[in-house]
């Protein structure tokens, strides 16, 4: 009576007033089918046309940002970010096109070996690479852009609502999922000294790309000799120009695009999302607020945006010497402060050596404030944005 995926045969379905429907009626089948996890819905599809094409419709509705986050001791000799993830993708709405990964660096041992004995592997026997891991529970076509950082923020998987936390020790991860959306293109970048060019730039679309609205961008060992021309060679063009920029410097990096650079160079990795539906606002939570009170007053501010919270995503990129050092050990300042004004939108972010962005408050017209490269760049503060998908 059953097919794999819980799908019902096709003798099942013309052997009742119910299979009649379910066989030929496609506004009853898609109905149905927008309550099945992405994953089941490829199974379905194979049952017969009308639900493959009822399938496919649901696919494209589907268009709402997912994430999933996880923290504390897995009880598998793995980073506990890939066992979440292993679980819940079976669960998920939507499927995959981009993912943004963040991870703990302490947890997560990347590029060196990795033991896991308990741990399933995926069908391609990975047996120490926790990147190779990832991919491998991901679809094949899913572009990934992993980050490596000191400590991670997280809000928990499910409800926008859940209170953040900020990790700054221990082990947290999160993965955010993007799908196809409708007036938003997403292009992944990954450069180091011997990929950036004016080509490569305008490929991953930072530059001449009028449609351009916001940069995530995270660059890694730039404090090395050539890395401090190398991220202004980046961030200059985007100074200049209407966008929304934020990030920070973080560990590690990896991407799909493995061959970039050789261990230990510096480079580059992030996401540019363009179209008319994407809106964005960031605030710098400067070395000089030490309060809660002046916390809030000033991420207060990006309500000044008036940014609409459904499909909208928070980030915060602080400085390993902000969290409880800046408030009197007082931890989770900033990421209580944000969810206090901003009640239903998930907020996502690390703790890493240096912070991208500037107070740019979207206007009507998408005026943003002008600086320069330098201005783009600070340490001991809190980038903290918001970022629309429409």
């Amino acid at each position: 009576m059953k097919m794999e995926g819980g799908a019902a045969s096709p003798n099942f379905l013309g052997q009742s007033k119910a299979g009649y429907v379910l066989s030929n009626v496609a506004e009853v089948v898609e109905r149905i089918l927008t309550f099945v996890p992405t994953k089941n819905l490829f199974r379905i599809a194979s049952v017969c046309r009308l639900w493959r094409n009822c399938a496919r419709r649901v696919l494209r509705t589907q268009q709402r940002l997912t994430w999933l986050s996880a923290s504390g001791s897995s009880i598998y000799d793995e980073h506990v970010l890939l066992r979440t993830m292993a679980e819940d993708l079976e669960k998920i709405y939507m499927l995959p096109q981009t993912a943004l990964l963040m991870v703990d660096g302490e947890n997560f041992s990347w590029p060196f070996s990795y033991r896991h004995k308990k741990a399933r592997k995926c069908e391609y026997e990975v047996e120490s690479d926790p990147v190779e891991k990832l991919r491998c529970i991901l679809p094949s076509t899913c572009d990934v852009v992993g980050i490596v950082a000191s400590g991670i923020v997280v809000t928990p998987s499910g409800l926008p609502s859940s209170p953040p936390e900020e990790h700054e020790d221990g082990e947290a991860g999160f993965s955010l999922l993007f799908p196809a959306m409708d007036g938003v293109t997403i292009r992944p970048f990954h450069f180091c000294k011997k990929s950036l060019s004016e080509s490569s730039m305008e490929e991953a679309g930072l530059i001449n790309n009028p449609y351009l609205k916001v940069v995530l961008m995270f660059d890694y060992e730039t404090w090395k000799a050539g890395g401090g021309r190398f991220l202004k060679k980046l961030l200059k063009p985007l100074s200049q120009n209407n966008v929304l920029i934020v990030g920070g410097q973080v560990e590690r990096a990896f991407s799909n695009n493995t061959t970039c650079c050789s261990l230990g160079s510096f480079g580059a990795v992030g996401l540019t999302f363009s179209g008319s539906k994407i809106q964005g606002a960031s605030v710098l939570v400067d070395q000089g607020v030490s309060s809660p009170k002046a916390a809030e007053a000033t991420i207060q501010r990006l309500k000044a945006a008036n940014i609409p919270e459904r499909n909208t995503m928070g980030f915060m990129f602080a400085c390993v010497g902000r969290g409880h050092n800046s408030y009197n050990n007082q931890r989770n300042v900033e990421a209580s402060a944000f969810r206090k004004i901003f009640s239903n939108i998930p907020l996502l972010g690390f703790f890493g050596n240096g912070e991208i962005g500037c107070d740019r408050i979207v206007k009507e017209n998408f005026t943003l404030s002008e600086t320069d490269a330098d201005g783009l760049q600070h340490s001991f503060t809190t980038v903290m944005s918001l970022v629309h998908f429409g």
